[in-house]
């Protein structure tokens, strides 16, 4: 099908070579979506643009959807080349199109992700002040109500992920994982004290908090040297990785047998593939792997937190009266505000571990809290409401925003290799 109008593409204007690409540059026919044309700049450069309404991604600088380029037919075989490292590569002489609908939702998106700080601010206060007050009256059986592992999991996934986010200088989230790391290893330093942890975790967890806070805050400075952050990445991933499966274990002792085996297992193959990829004898793409790994395990640590926390519910539903809900509903509404801009952006680890919080650890944690009585129907059924309208308005702005037939296609553009 023919495009019915002439696109206005145009060099970013804060390149030397700024300059308009009109219709003397395109070819004497109007281009058809699917057709590969090429254009030149003043620097000598020839690119080749495919002719299609969806972008999936945005220019790391002014936020534009970046029209996607190929050098030649061989990278265009499907249509477009695969750009997620060439995103991050281009600079002001990227291609773009200047669209309203996607902009101001680009803008608005950045807004909510920013405003989710409030949230996570006072996320864990009313646990830490629930906290404080049972210890002060000695009451120190309601603290093993928060279960210590599902505490551990996602401290240690905060973590992760503001080495993730500090990497990439994104300033809105290191903000937010900062807080998260600070917030939850108050309430781990809580359940120390109560005996409701056991010493060694703590004291593990509490070296790798401060160290992990400076490492962050020095490398997003630019004053870390590149070879300390490597090795912390590096520690990370195994740390990561040893940790994991141990946690997925012991959450379900008794019912499993105590063993550090996972974690044994795991600490041992993580070590041994670091080895092999800072050695050279893992192939590039192999290496590419390792260095997501800490990423996703983040996101996984992160993900276990509410099926630990739902377990304990499980097991002792009498201590259900040590849970804040005020909390549950805060990181409800923390991380369904991070969904929208991570589902903007495509960024698959971010939106799977935002909806999953969401879902999960908020709606999730309050389904259980209503089934044991803890809350009345009519308070659970509105929260309910409210959370499926935002989702589906998420997820129709979106569509809109790409130009999408359906919401669904959000979705699916998240899957990597999708346009």
């Amino acid at each position: 099908m023919a495009s019915a109008m002439v696109l206005r593409l145009s060099i970013s204007s804060s390149s030397k070579y700024s300059k308009d690409v009109l219709g003397s540059n395109f070819s004497s026919t109007t281009p058809s979506f699917g057709q590969r044309i090429s254009t030149s700049t003043d620097c000598g450069t020839l690119r080749s643009i495919h002719l299609n309404p969806y972008f999936s991604s945005a220019c790391r600088k002014c936020r534009n959807p970046i029209v996607r380029t190929a050098a030649s037919d061989s990278e265009a075989k499907d249509g477009f080349p695969d750009l997620g490292e060439e995103n991050k590569q281009l600079g002001d002489d990227s291609l773009h199109v200047k669209n309203p609908s996607y902009t101001q939702w680009d803008a608005l998106t950045s807004t909510i992700a920013a405003s989710s700080t409030i949230p996570f601010v006072l996320l864990q206060l009313p646990q830490i002040m629930l906290n404080a007050q049972n210890l002060l009256a000695g009451n120190r059986a309601a603290l093993f109500a928060v279960g210590w592992l599902g505490q551990l999991t996602g401290l240690l996934g905060n973590l992760s992920l503001l080495s993730y986010f500090a990497k990439k200088r994104e300033s809105g989230a290191v903000v937010v994982q900062t807080v998260g790391v600070i917030s939850i290893y108050c309430v781990v330093f809580q359940l120390a004290m109560a005996g409701a942890m056991p010493s060694t975790p703590f004291i593990a967890a509490s070296v790798a908090v401060g160290l992990g806070l400076i490492l962050n805050f020095f490398n997003y400075y630019n004053l870390l040297n590149a070879s300390i952050w490597r090795l912390w990445e590096d520690c990370i991933t195994i740390g990561g990785l040893s940790v994991l499966p141990q946690v997925m274990w012991s959450t379900f002792v008794p019912y499993l047998p105590q063993s550090l085996l996972p974690g044994i297992l795991s600490f041992a193959l993580a070590l041994t593939t670091i080895i092999l990829a800072r050695s050279g004898k893992l192939s590039e793409k192999d290496v590419k792997l390792v260095g997501s790994t800490s990423g996703w395990t983040a996101t996984l640590l992160f993900m276990w937190m509410p099926i630990a926390q739902m377990w304990t519910n499980y097991l002792n539903p009498n201590n259900i009266r040590g849970l804040s809900v005020d909390s549950i509903i805060l990181a409800m509404i923390g991380n369904g505000l991070l969904i929208p801009r991570a589902l903007f952006t495509r960024d698959i680890m971010w939106f799977t571990g935002s909806s999953w919080a969401a879902l999960l650890y908020g709606w999730g944690n309050l389904l259980s809290i209503y089934i044991f009585g803890g809350i009345g129907k009519t308070y659970f059924f509105a929260v309910t409401s409210a959370l499926i309208l935002w989702l589906g308005t998420i997820f129709w702005r979106d569509a809109k925003a790409y130009g999408l037939n359906s919401p669904f296609s959000s979705l699916k553009q998240l899957m990597p290799g999708s346009v």
